[in-house]
């Protein structure tokens, strides 16, 4: 793998917890190209030849392995679409860590466009984690619009974590996934937002198959003036059980909006949704405070456990 800078191992370690190459499948992009690349024998990364992106191939009945596709940039103004496809053999349990992380020092906006495509196979069970970062002492923004399908065949699984750390200026992130019988989808949220950042949030998931079940969670903290949005809609077209939950801190001057949506198309569908908006409550700001703690330590601590 070609040799990392501070910042680009400042960013690898920020959003996959990587300190130089993983043992294992790995690809790692940086400013538009891959700087290092390796598959190993059960997880194939090839990419593809028509379009920016890779091919990432797991073998059935593959255990136990986890396979790293971060994307730093370090430069300004650059602008990228990714395509990742991943093929997750029958039976298959694996990790897959993924994320952007982009420091922008100059006044050209940087962004990066991925679409990442999950053809899970039945039987099959994966972790996916994406973890999005921005920093940089430049006025050009930092821009990430990631978009995820994930198709669940019978009785596979799949979990995902998706993580917004800060400094991300403007971000939409859209996922659909179509579950089959006995399939199962567990979506994790956290972001928080602050200056005049924007994130939108679309889930819509469509549970096809009997015995499906998914549960989309999202919690955010807006700060100042950013702006929120959360739109999640859930279908069931069989006997299942969908739901989904907005948690949300606001403060300052910031805004949110949860727009929850159901459509139950069966008599056995069962799907709820939960949304909560609100201020940090006072009394635990007080109770932080008697033991020590300035109100701006105790506002982040409260912050912290919450989106823990």
């Amino acid at each position: 793998m070609q040799e990392l800078n501070e910042i680009q191992k400042k960013l690898l370690e920020t959003i996959a917890g990587l300190r130089g190459a993983p043992n294992g499948a790995f690809n790692i992009r940086s400013d538009s190209k891959a700087i290092g690349r390796q598959s190993s024998e059960n997880i194939e990364i090839t990419p593809k030849t028509d379009v920016s992106g890779l091919d990432i191939r797991i073998k059935p009945g593959t255990k136990g392995e986890t396979v790293y596709i971060p994307v730093v940039i370090t430069q300004s103004g650059i602008k990228e679409l990714v395509y990742n496809d991943f093929f997750v053999g029958e039976g298959a349990e694996v990790t897959i860590v993924a994320g952007c992380g982009i420091d922008n020092c100059g006044a050209v906006d940087s962004q990066h466009d991925g679409i990442h495509r999950f053809y899970v196979e039945k039987n099959a069970s994966v972790k996916y984690v994406e973890r999005h970062y921005g920093c940089g002492s430049g006025s050009g923004k930092r821009l990430l619009n990631p978009g995820t399908e994930v198709y669940l065949a019978e009785d596979s699984s799949m979990e995902m974590e998706m993580l917004q750390l800060r400094g991300v200026d403007d971000t939409k992130r859209d996922t659909i996934a179509k579950l089959a019988a006995g399939a199962k989808l567990v979506v994790r949220e956290r972001l928080m937002t602050h200056g005049d950042q924007r994130a939108v949030s679309g889930y819509d998931v469509l549970m096809e198959g009997a015995g499906a079940h998914a549960d989309v969670v999202s919690r955010s903290v807006a700060r100042e003036r950013s702006f929120q949005e959360f739109d999640a809609k859930i279908t069931g077209n069989a006997p299942c059980y969908g739901h989904t939950e907005c948690d949300a801190i606001i403060m300052d001057e910031g805004r949110i909006l949860a727009v929850p949506g159901l459509a139950a198309n069966h008599v056995d569908a069962a799907l709820m949704h939960e949304a909560a908006i609100g201020k940090i409550a006072g009394e635990q700001i007080m109770k932080l405070m008697t033991l020590g703690l300035t109100e701006t330590e105790a506002q982040e601590q409260i912050i912290n456990g919450f989106l823990r």
